[in-house]
């Protein structure tokens, strides 16, 4: 046993400090970005923020919303071969840029993944994805990946330390999801104990991406759209969301009537509601470590992008950055004392 002193942040214990600009107006902030990956040949454009792939998030109707707005969507990985060829039968070519495909680390999970990609050459986005990314089992699926799959852009997670996004770069991973309990609906911290807060993770874990040109993705944590701007500016390449992207009518899920007021399930892919539709419920060697909430409707998707949008525009002018890459740059965070944390959460 051993106990760390360093202080580690959450997004709730700092903001960041505005800076003199020469910006006239958020119109001009760019928000796009380019990446060029260690592992793949391709060549990624767009803006840098991902709708989570929980079948309550990432579904197609997503995709083709966000896609409008050169956004990601990771695919939950749920849905049949037959679900993707009807999805890709009616377009074009451009939705390969905004859409990655899902997998988990089983035999079953590689052949699925294998198959959707022998008919769908194009995708050009693999996210694999498991709660504990610290496995041998998880490091030989994403060398397994890369050797099947040397022309994809592999995103692999979850990890919190940068020493396990070294070893996960080094195996073949281009992009490290970053994030372990901080979801809104994940209690895997009250289960288990086990987690990192987030902004600390991020910085940690940035930078040891970084070194090996590789990039993070922060998936988790994000509330409101300032905790999107504190993830970029604290080194994420890229921001996975959940629950902000949950309860529209894009999203998975029927509309729950109550009291003369909509609503739609939200839920962690580890929680017993997930399970239930998936596995066939708990399995006795487990816990459920998520928990189902109802989110009041919030009909078209396309609200909350141009509100997360506008406000991330907001940000940049504040601290004088013209495009996204720079904000990291120009960023300063100050640390908000304690009993002010409630009021900034």
């Amino acid at each position: 046993m051993r106990i760390e002193n360093e202080l580690k942040l959450g997004f709730k214990d700092v903001m960041i400090r505005p800076k003199r600009s020469t910006l006239k107006s958020r119109s001009e902030v760019t928000l796009e970005r380019e990446f060029k990956f260690k592992h793949s040949s391709n060549v990624w454009k767009g803006i840098p923020i991902i709708a989570a792939n929980m079948d309550t998030v990432g579904t197609f109707e997503m995709a083709s919303a966000l896609a409008q707005h050169q956004l990601i969507t990771a695919i939950h990985k749920h849905y049949t071969l037959a679900d993707w060829n009807t999805f890709l039968a009616d377009k074009d070519e451009s939705i390969y840029n905004s859409i990655a495909i899902s997998t988990g680390t089983s035999k079953d999970d590689a052949s699925k993944l294998r198959g959707i990609l022998n008919v769908h050459s194009s995708i050009k986005l693999i996210c694999i994805d498991v709660a504990n990314g610290y496995s041998e089992h998880f490091v030989d699926f994403v060398k397994y990946a890369r050797d099947n799959f040397p022309d994809k852009v592999i995103m692999a997670g979850n990890v919190v330390t940068g020493e396990m996004v070294e070893e996960l770069i080094i195996a073949g991973a281009d992009i490290i999801k970053v994030g372990i309990g901080p979801g809104s609906v994940c209690t895997t911290r009250v289960k288990t104990g086990v987690g990192y807060p987030q902004l600390s993770a991020i910085i940690e874990c940035a930078d040891a991406a970084h070194g090996l040109s590789g990039q993070i993705i922060s998936d988790g944590g994000c509330k409101i759209p300032g905790d999107i701007a504190k993830a970029f500016g604290g080194g994420a390449d890229f921001v996975m969301l959940g629950g902000m992207l949950a309860g529209h009518t894009e999203s998975g899920g029927e509309i729950i009537s109550r009291n003369g007021e909509k609503f739609k399930a939200f839920y962690g892919m580890s929680s017993e509601t997930a399970m239930e539709k998936h596995s066939g419920g708990v399995a006795n060697y487990r816990a459920s470590e998520g928990k189902t909430v109802e989110i009041q409707y919030r009909g078209d998707v396309a609200h909350t992008i141009q509100d997360i949008l506008g406000s991330l525009r907001s940000t940049c002018t504040y601290v004088g950055a013209s495009r996204l890459k720079e904000l990291t740059k120009r960023t300063t965070f100050i640390r908000v004392q304690e009993q002010h944390n409630e009021v900034f959460s």
